[in-house]
């Protein structure tokens, strides 16, 4: 098995590396529809599609993303043989941390949808600074490699 996947290596890294870059989009995206969600107006025809863009956002662009960049991402690991190698323990934690933020920024959005808004702009613009930190720590881990 182990053979098969070597020989289709190349494949799984552009997978990999595409639906990264969707996962981020959609992550990139997420906390700026919160921000003009909550300038509308709680009982609003503009809060109710706000409410269904983050809906559709995160059904049909981050979570699946999420899915195949994890799937991916340890199927590319196991071939390589990283699990070993301390790079790939941090950037493990990096990619599990950022996987619990876009679980946070789901659950943001059930709270948006029943109306409750915890959060100010001013946070949901500084969360957008999250996943930019996380993907320079997660390339910088995979490109140099530091220990």
């Amino acid at each position: 098995m182990q053979e098969v996947l070597f020989m289709i290596y190349a494949w799984l890294k552009a997978g990999h590396i595409i639906f990264v870059i969707f996962w981020m989009a959609g992550l990139f995206m997420l906390p700026r529809y919160f921000v003009y969600h909550q300038e509308a107006a709680p009982d609003s025809p503009e809060n109710a599609v706000w409410t269904d863009r983050e809906r559709k956002l995160l059904k049909i662009i981050l979570n699946p993303s999420l899915i195949v960049v994890w799937v991916l991402g340890l199927v590319l690991a196991y071939t390589t043989g990283a699990f070993t190698q301390g790079w790939m323990h941090a950037k493990f934690l990096a990619v599990l941390g950022l996987s619990a933020y876009h679980g946070y920024l789901a659950g943001y959005h059930k709270k948006l949808a029943r109306g409750e808004r915890s959060l100010t702009g001013k946070q949901l613009r500084l969360f957008n600074e999250v996943p930019g930190i996380a993907a320079a720590l997660i390339v910088v881990l995979v490109v140099i490699k530091p220990f």
